[in-house]
């Protein structure tokens, strides 16, 4: 009896639920060749998607051996920048941990702190002390060990130093900033200052981002001055990808009752009636403000706050 011909569209059927549609294939005798698409995965998901895909050709009968190429394309680079519109929100912590939740979840990913005025990034990701290089007079970013490459106004000036810069140049020192050798970063996240100021102007101007998420605690005086920051964006047509409740909820570590300080909801409401999508709630725990004291943001780890900014993460990217 003779062995079935091994088929490509049944191959390429059994290809498409695993490399969701990265994948085409041709067979010749006994031999699969199969081009990948690994655009915009960082190297160890490209090498599992790679193991995936050749260990389920073997598994197809008739195939014998399988030969993977990898291709990709660079896209272009696309800023999401994060704000709200007053301090003390934790945007910047949302910004850190956002990035590298990114960065788990297969892209490629570069942090700009943009606060140019209030920079801590330098000390969220654990490389306070390290200024930047620089190549052609253009900035290299600080490679961090969190696989996300960080520039930061922190890391050009002394700790401690004030800066105490008109618009204009706030505004140049960003373009510096968003303008270096990121390589193959596909996302730059941008920590913007609070409110709706001069350096916000310039980079919608400038840098045309891509979206925007708007950082709010459940206070209505916050919410108030999340709405004002979410008019700038959409006056200068930059589309909202949705609305981030910090510091939702508060649990006593030593009875577990859950209480609500800056209230319950409200970001929530606010995004409903401003007909923008709501990403979800960051509780306000003690675990998350001293990791990233210590330079140990929570997203990085394996707990129920790396869960928290997981889901946030796979949010902005269905919007984006």
């Amino acid at each position: 009896m003779t062995a079935k011909e091994p088929d490509r569209a049944e191959l390429q059927a059994i290809l498409a639920p695993i490399a969701a549609g990265r994948a085409s294939a041709r067979i010749e005798g006994a031999r699969a060749s199969i081009v990948l698409d690994v655009t915009g995965l960082a190297e160890g998901a490209r090498a599992e998607l790679e193991a995936d895909v050749r260990a389920a050709a073997l598994g197809l009968a008739g195939i014998e051996e399988v030969r993977v190429l990898q291709t990709s394309e660079r896209r272009a680079r696309r800023i999401i920048a994060v704000a709200s519109g007053k301090g003390g929100v934790g945007k910047s912590t949302v910004s850190a941990n956002l990035a590298i939740a990114l960065a788990r979840a297969g892209r490629k990913v570069g942090l700009v702190d943009a606060d140019i005025y209030g920079p801590s990034q330098t000390r969220l990701m654990g490389v306070d002390g390290i200024r930047p290089k620089h190549r052609e007079e253009k900035l290299i970013p600080v490679e961090t060990r969190f696989g996300v490459p960080l520039l930061s106004m922190g890391g050009l000036v002394a700790e401690g130093q004030a800066i105490a810069w008109r618009g204009p140049m706030a505004g140049s020192a960003l373009g510096q900033l968003v303008d270096a050798e990121w390589g193959e970063a596909e996302l730059l996240i941008l920590d913007l200052p609070p409110g709706t100021g001069d350096v916000q102007l310039t980079m919608v101007q400038k840098h045309k981002p891509a979206g925007a998420v708007i950082v709010s605690t459940p206070q209505d005086l916050a919410l108030i001055d999340a709405r004002r920051a979410i008019d700038l964006f959409r006056r200068m047509d930059v589309p909202i990808l949705g609305l981030i409740e910090n510091m939702a909820g508060y649990a006593c570590p030593h009875c577990g009752e859950v209480s609500d300080p800056f209230g319950k909801g409200g970001a929530e409401a606010a995004a409903e009636a401003l007909e923008i999508p709501f990403l979800g709630r960051i509780p306000l725990e003690l675990s998350i403000r001293e990791a990233s004291d210590a330079g140990e943001p929570p997203a990085f780890g394996n707990g129920p706050q790396a869960e928290v900014f997981a889901k946030l993460a796979v949010e902005v990217l269905a919007r984006l």
